[in-house]
This record gives C-alpha cells, sequence and structure tokens, in this order.
C-alpha cells in the first residue's frame, strides 16, 4: 500500500465527520463515487512519475539517474506532511481544508503540463506529493461519509484502501496508451482532467462540518521539520543509494547520519513535552512495536511486485505496452482482495488474514523464482495475482487493528498511529525498493562474474557460438572482423541478462523465505496466545450465600 491510507479514521475522531445519520442511496452513491475518483487521482498520480521514469528523462533531456530525483522528491512530503495535516483539519475545518487542498492540488496538475527543465520538474514534483497528501484523506472521509457506523470500518475501509492501492498499478496499464508517440503530454493532461473532475465534486458534495479544535502549538512545528527532514534524507537516501552505489558517494552516508540525527532530536524532544505531538512511549511500548515490525515487514516484501518483476522485464527488453495485461489482472486481483475483507473482516480475524496473506506471497514468489531469460509477463501472471491479492488481505485488517488499538488509549493517540503507519508504509516502500535493488545489483555482479569464468572455460563453445552469430549478421555487416564483434557483444548481453535473472530469482527466493518465516512466527504467536488460554485458571464461582 501505499502510505496514502494513513489518513482513515473512525468517526468519531476529533476532526472526521460526527455519526451523522445515513444519506439516502443516490446520494451517498455519489459521495462513494467521489472517493473512487479522488482515490483514483491520487494514486495515477503517483503511479505516473514512478512508471515513467525512463519517459521522463527522455522528455527532459536528462539522464534516468537524474530522473529518479523526480520520484524522491513526489516522496519526501508525503512521507511527513500527514503528520500535520490531520492537525490542520482538525483546527480549521474538514470542509476549508477540502476545498483548499483539492485547489492546490489542481494548480500543481495545471503546471505540470508546463515542465520543461529538469528544475522546474523538481520543484512540480515536490509540490505534487505534498498537494496529493490530503487527497487520500479526503477520499477516506468521501467513503466514510455516507455510511452507518457499523459499515464504516467494515465497508468503507477496505473499499478505499483497494482503489488507492490499485492507482499505482492502474497507471502501468493506462501510461502506454497515454504516451504513444507524442510523449507525457497526455500523461499530464489525463492527471489535469482528474483533478479537475475531483475540484467539482469536492465543491458539488461538500463534507458535513465538524467541531473546530485549537489542537496546533508552536513547538509542533519544530517537532514537523525535524521529523521531516529526517524523512527526506532518508528517503533521498534509499532512493539514490542503489543507483550510485552506497559507498561510492560520501554524501549517502553523510545525509543517513544526518538523517538519524535529526529524527534522535524530534524524539528527545516530544519525550519533554506536555502535550507531544507524537506520544513516543506508547509507540514504544510491546503492542505498537510489534505492530510497526508487522506492518514494515509486510511492506518490505510486497516490493517484490512494485520492484521486481516490472524492472527485470524491462531489463530483457519488454515494452511497457506488453506488460499491461500483467498489471491489469494485479489491480483486478487488488480489487477482489478488497471485496474479501469487507465479507470478512472482524478484528478478531486478523491474525487469520495476515497468515493467508503471508502464505500467498510465499507461494506467489516461489513461482516467480523459477523466471528465464525467456519468461514473458504471461507466465507470471498467476503468482503476481496471489501477491496482490495477499496485499489487499493484508493492508485493511491491519489498518483497522491499529485504529482500534489507538482510540482505545483516546482519540489524542490516533496521530501517533499515523506516524507508525507512514513510517512502515511510505519509507517502507522506499527501503523495500532500494534495498531490494541493491541485492539485485549485488547478486547480478556474482553471477556475471561466475558466467564470465564459465564461458572463458568453454571456448571451443564459445567459439561455435560466434561463429553462428557472425553467419546469422552477414546479411547486415559484410565485414568479418565487425560481425565477430557484434557476436562477442551480443553474448555477453545475453550473459549479463542471465546474471540479471539468476539475481532476480535470488530475491524471489529471498521474498518466499522470509514470508515463510514470518507466517512460522506468526503461528507460533497464535499457538502461545491459545496455550495461555487453556491454562488460565477457571475464574471460581461464587457459592450461593448461606443463611
Amino acid at each position: 500500500m501505499s502510505d496514502s491510507a494513513t489518513h482513515a479514521a473512525p468517526p468519531a475522531m476529533p476532526g472526521a465527520p460526527p455519526a451523522n445519520p445515513p444519506l439516502p442511496v443516490p446520494q451517498a452513491m455519489a459521495y462513494m463515487g467521489a472517493a473512487v475518483v479522488l482515490a483514483l487521482s491520487q494514486g495515477l498520480g503517483q503511479g505516473f512519475v514512478s512508471t515513467n521514469i525512463p519517459q521522463i528523462a527522455g522528455d527532459l533531456g536528462i539522464t534516468t539517474t537524474d530522473a529518479s530525483w523526480l520520484m524522491a522528491a513526489y516522496m519526501i512530503p508525503r512521507a511527513s506532511l500527514p503528520l500535520m495535516l490531520i492537525k490542520i483539519r482538525t483546527q480549521y475545518g474538514l470542509r476549508r481544508f477540502a476545498e483548499i487542498g483539492i485547489i492546490v492540488y489542481v494548480v500543481v496538475a495545471f503546471a505540470s503540463v508546463w515542465i520543461n527543465d529538469f528544475r522546474s520538474a523538481v520543484v512540480v514534483q515536490f509540490l505534487s506529493g505534498a498537494s496529493a497528501a490530503p487527497l487520500s484523506t479526503l477520499a477516506f472521509m468521501y467513503m466514510l461519509e455516507p455510511l452507518a457506523p457499523q459499515w464504516k470500518m467494515r465497508l468503507g475501509l477496505p473499499i478505499a484502501m483497494a482503489v488507492l492501492m490499485a492507482g499505482p498499478t492502474l497507471a502501468r496499464v493506462v501510461s502506454p496508451a497515454l504516451i504513444g508517440d507524442g510523449g507525457l503530454t497526455w500523461v499530464h493532461l489525463t492527471a489535469l482532467g482528474m483533478a479537475m473532475v475531483s475540484l467539482m465534486l469536492v465543491f458539488r458534495l461538500p463534507l458535513r462540518p465538524v467541531p473546530h479544535m485549537k489542537v496546533i502549538q508552536p513547538m509542533d512545528f519544530v517537532s514537523f521539520l525535524l521529523i521531516g527532514a529526517g524523512f527526506a534524507g532518508l528517503t533521498i537516501s534509499f532512493v539514490m543509494g542503489p543507483i550510485h552505489y552506497w559507498t561510492d558517494l560520501p554524501w549517502i552516508g553523510l545525509l543517513l547520519a544526518a538523517s538519524v540525527a535529526s529524527l534522535a532530536l524530534a524524539v528527545a524532544i516530544e519525550l519533554n513535552r506536555s502535550a507531544p505531538l507524537l506520544d513516543i512511549r506508547w509507540l514504544a511500548s510491546p503492542a505498537i512495536v510489534h505492530l510497526a515490525a508487522t506492518l514494515f515487514l509486510f511492506r518490505l516484501i510486497l516490493s517484490e511486485q512494485s520492484t521486481g518483476a516490472p524492472r527485470m522485464f524491462q531489463l530483457l527488453g519488454v515494452a511497457p505496452s506488453q506488460m499491461t495485461g500483467l498489471f491489469a489482472v494485479i489491480t483486478f486481483a487488488s480489487l477482489l482482495g478488497g471485496l474479501a475483507c469487507v465479507a470478512w473482516i472482524k478484528p478478531q480475524r486478523v491474525p487469520v488474514f495476515h497468515l493467508i496473506a503471508l502464505l500467498l506471497i510465499a507461494v506467489g514468489a516461489y513461482m516467480d523464482s523459477h523466471s528465464t531469460i525467456d519468461t514473458r509477463p504471461a507466465q507470471m501472471v498467476v503468482s503476481q495475482v496471489l501477491i496482490g491479492f495477499a496485499g489487499m488481505l493484508f493492508m485493511p485488517p491491519a489498518m483497522m487493528a491499529g485504529l482500534i488499538s489507538a482510540l482505545a488509549k483516546g482519540p489524542q493517540y490516533l496521530l501517533s498511529f499515523v506516524i507508525v503507519f507512514i513510517a512502515t508504509q511510505s519509507l517502507g516502500g522506499v527501503f523495500g525498493s532500494g534495498l531490494f535493488s541493491t541485492l539485485i545489483n549485488h547478486r547480478q555482479a556474482a553471477h556475471y562474474q561466475v558466467l564470465i569464468e564459465e564461458l572463458g572455460t568453454s571456448e571451443p563453445i564459445v567459439a561455435q557460438n560466434i561463429a553462428i552469430r557472425s553467419a546469422g549478421l552477414a546479411g547486415q555487416m559484410p565485414d568479418l572482423a565487425a560481425r565477430k564483434l557484434q557476436a562477442m557483444s551480443q553474448i555477453a548481453q545475453d550473459a549479463s541478462n542471465q546474471a540479471y535473472v539468476m539475481a532476480y530469482n535470488d530475491a524471489y527466493r529471498l521474498t518466499c523465505l522470509i514470508a515463510l518465516l514470518a507466517a512460522a512466527a506468526l503461528l507460533l504467536h497464535l499457538l502461545r496466545d491459545l496455550l495461555a488460554a487453556r491454562m488460565r485458571p477457571a475464574e471460581p464461582n461464587n457459592p450461593e450465600p448461606t443463611s
């Protein structure tokens, strides 16, 4: 999931719609439809950036390495801005928050149509990430607005999360058709069109007002700036680290150290405040640490789908238009996972949902670990569907459990839970992608070295292969020496591709192993709870009083 799910909350919290009577069915459907449009607008906007980095680089005349800064610029505000958005929404009102947020989003979407150089693109992408952060909040609020209290968690939460999580994958489906031969113009216009439709819906279907509360304190801004700086440094490091390799540029290590120092200073300040922005002591409690570790681990292993298969196919020369069918069925599987949550989600079933999700991911990753250089998207449909379905089986129950735990302590703990979800999902996605890419680069180099050595020890076979390839190039290149060099280059490229596929297989196997270990740990945890419940002495029955 994406980090966009972090702003949902039950209607009882400050700043959220009160428990008003349900709306009439036509009006309720209109609000839920508006939620879907808002969620798709946010999800597609994020997906258009991450999916089209090579095309953006070509449009701006920069390298793909430089273009990766655009993804970092987009993700930085998405990781930290929600911390203040909840308080801003509570203090200044939900309706004003919605209207100003969507206006800013439209203005930034309009500006993105006109970017023509790298610097302006970085600025616009940063503003896009900042303006998209309220959109996920609005998607949840519009989905929860018309529902009766008993359906807000069971129906509203899974559907909103399903659409939000499906947005980036759906962007991979529609991007090739939008790009065509005209560059990114239609991509930007589509994002602008979605933003303008969202603007119309927000003003045409206003959210019901809620009481304002003065909750913002001056020290909140100090803590927010420190946390934002720490998150920004971590995001940049894990986006750029695998590209330049971690030890090649000294500033990556310095930035990581500065990020940790900034977060440590924020924790020190929050521990000594009477009304902290985040309750650090509650966040450090065993139950919340366990929840955070679970969310973070799951976000890491889900990187197999967002970072694994698409990049492997890109390296094998598969065009984006040839992958649209695969991503279409992944999107459909995610939506089915959301519907499964609607049908069976209950607080006591959360461990069962998580266990099933982990097992499905393990099966899917194991199936992917048998890839070859001839593997194409059609061969990965089943495995990727299992992983996409598992993602939606995990996220809504996990978020529901966290919200229940936070609100059981009091509405003021909601913001502390939000930071847990942001850190594990937004940063977890960036960390997962960075670690996955680092592992691929390391294993590819190792496998390539072995393959080159094997080619050197089988010279007759290599010579025969060069002769066959040279003969095949005779009609294109009359010079024998040039044909031989081209044949040798093709063999080296094939070895590199084979090394990459072997590296991805290693990563898929590691993902499978981590999912199985997590499932085993969850089973042991459930078994321990079951044994503890059975060994607990029964409460003695009170005897009847005697006369």
